[in-house]
């Protein structure tokens, strides 16, 4: 058996052998094409070509191709030459390294990426936030903290991303001003949604807040987070919601309200029945059968045939669960 194994051994290892020849080919598709095979073999011996390409290649598609074949390793020298891509001078390369460091899935590739989050790019910064985000890596703690306040929207949308995978309560405060304060919709879209890490009364006021913002993709999030911190407080804001002027913050406080089980909410959610989109009925009746309260009965029937089958399903669900 050992003989066999190292007859195959020997074949791999010549397959990657014949494949150098052609990464020095002065032609760049022979050479993207030579590190295509060169990664199918999936091995440790030509990893250290690869990351030459992408470091050395004069061609940004050769570059950028040996980025993306890059994502499937975790290995640090590999990390530091991805990281190092992201200041690669063509767009087309610094996006594929992103894209690799993206998808990263260990603690120790996470170290590396660390440093990073400091860079004087920001879009090197935003990589480096995007890459850290679902590593839940302690260590990104106080970088991200210290990005709240960076010049760069992107930056500081990342950043919220990576404290709230960690679930971060001391960032709490600095979350709650992010969402009511800051210059950037999509910042405080995020920090909004980040808010729903905890069950803190105190972050009440800030979601209140957004469910006023003038960006109705914030009031959407915030009618979504003050269903998932379950505070009987927000119900009010909830109900006063469900009269938006856009139907997808109702739909979002319908969602909320029923989450909540929030009794005050009767009446306002059997009116929202009768509403246009059939989506927001449908989460009108599904709220109704979360309350429990009977007499919301006669006009969740009202709508056993509704032209939606969604509602229809939604109203069968209801009405199974009153009492």
């Amino acid at each position: 058996m050992t003989d066999l194994n190292t007859y195959f051994d020997d074949i791999e290892l010549a397959e990657i052998l014949a494949l150098r020849s052609r990464l020095e080919n002065p032609d760049a598709g022979v050479r993207r094409i030579a590190l295509i095979e060169l990664a199918d073999l999936e091995d440790p011996e030509g990893l250290g070509w690869l990351t030459d390409r992408l470091a050395n290649d004069p061609a940004s598609e050769v570059r950028a191709q040996a980025a993306t074949l890059l994502e499937a390793w975790e290995e640090v020298e590999v990390v530091e030459a991805l990281c190092q891509a992201l200041i690669d001078p063509q767009a087309l390369v610094r996006e594929a390294a992103a894209q690799s460091l993206s998808l990263l899935k260990t603690a120790e590739a996470g170290r590396v990426v660390l440093p990073w989050t400091t860079h004087a790019d920001a879009n090197v910064r935003i990589a480096a936030f995007r890459a850290l985000r679902e590593l839940r890596l302690e260590q990104a703690a106080p970088a991200a903290l210290l990005a709240l306040k960076d010049e760069d929207a992107s930056v500081r949308r990342e950043a919220v991303g990576v404290l709230g995978w960690l679930k971060r309560t001391e960032a709490l405060q600095a979350l709650a001003a992010l969402a009511s304060q800051d210059p950037d919709s999509e910042v405080r879209r995020a920090a909004t949604g980040a808010l729903g890490l905890t069950h803190n009364a105190d972050v009440l006021p800030a979601l209140r807040q957004a469910l006023q913002d003038e960006v109705w993709q914030v009031r959407e999030e915030a009618a979504t987070t003050l269903g998932k911190i379950g505070q009987p407080e927000a119900g009010a804001a909830l109900i006063e919601a469900l009269n938006d002027e856009y139907w997808q913050v109702r739909l979002r406080a319908t969602r909320s309200l029923g989450r909540l089980r929030h009794s005050d909410a009767l009446w306002p959610l059997v009116e929202t029945l009768t509403h246009r989109i059939s989506n927001v009925r449908k989460e009108a009746a599904l709220a109704l059968g979360e309350l429990g309260d009977s007499r919301a009965r006669p006009a969740l029937l009202q709508l056993e045939h509704d032209g939606d089958p969604e509602v229809r399903k939604a109203v069968r669900i209801a009405l199974a669960q009153l009492p």
